[in-house]
């Protein structure tokens, strides 16, 4: 597979109240096309705040990224805006995305409008095209955001994330607020838009098991560093990092013998 993303040596300290806080220390990573990388640490290891470098909503003191073959950093303007289609993201809180009073067609509708996707009359089309790409009748496209549920809406977050065809998703906990039924629908969903589309998925979770279940490669993260590496069944199997041990003992076990 060929080279879609390039991190190297991303470095962010936040000062906060005379202290400074490394959130990303030297992070360097790679994502083939078509391929899920795992991205898993506990909270305040610095998955979050790599996810925004990469969106580009904070920038790092240091390091750099290759996207698509260019220079992702030194995208300014109206070239970082139109580069911005070919990577997307799909946040946690699906009610702060979006703004809960808008139609499900106005969510959808933006981003074809703003990229240059489908002028006025395709829209719709388009609109509804994507809808029932991932799972949801036409009917919805008249229906308000807040009127949802936790499992629709991230269905809709998925459909706005594929509208400007990107060839990266970047998924920040994505399926955390969910519970076990719709997750699971949500997790097969991912997996065969990425077969049909290509899309490689940033999958980012403190949740071992679920990254397990749709990462080809896992990455653990660290007091902001990147402490392991491997292929899925390789880290959850025989971690190698403290870090990684941990993770893998949260995962819940089944009590299989009888009392």
């Amino acid at each position: 597979m060929s080279e879609l993303l390039t991190i190297d040596g991303l470095s962010k300290t936040y000062s906060t109240t005379g202290r400074h806080v490394a959130a990303l220390d030297n992070v360097s990573l790679r994502i083939a096309a078509g391929e899920t990388l795992g991205l898993v640490g506990a909270s305040g290891s610095g998955k979050s705040t790599l996810s925004r470098v990469l969106l580009r909503l904070i920038e790092p003191d240091s390091g750099s990224i290759r996207f698509e073959g260019e220079d992702w950093l030194s995208l300014r303007g109206a070239e970082l805006r139109r580069r911005r289609a070919r990577m997307q993201m799909v946040f946690q809180d699906t009610l702060a995305a979006f703004n809960p009073l808008a139609s499900v067609a106005s969510v959808l509708g933006d981003p074809l409008r703003i990229h240059g996707i489908a002028n006025s009359k395709q829209r719709l089309t388009e609109i509804i095209t994507l809808l029932e790409r991932v799972g949801l009748p036409a009917a919805f496209a008249s229906r308000p955001v807040y009127t949802l549920s936790g499992g629709q809406r991230q269905r809709v977050a998925i459909a706005r994330a594929i509208a400007p065809r990107p060839s990266l998703l970047v998924l920040d906990e994505a399926v955390s607020a969910l519970d076990v039924t719709i997750r699971g629908r949500i997790l097969e969903l991912l997996v065969a838009l990425q077969r049909e589309r290509g899309l490689a998925y940033l999958f980012i979770s403190h949740d071992l098991a679920v990254v397990r279940a749709i990462a080809h490669r896992i990455a653990v993260m660290d007091a902001g560093q990147i402490v392991e590496e491997g292929p899925a069944a390789d880290v959850v199997t025989v971690p190698r990092s403290e870090a990684a041990r941990r993770l893998v003992a949260a995962v819940p076990r089944l009590v299989t013998e009888p009392d």
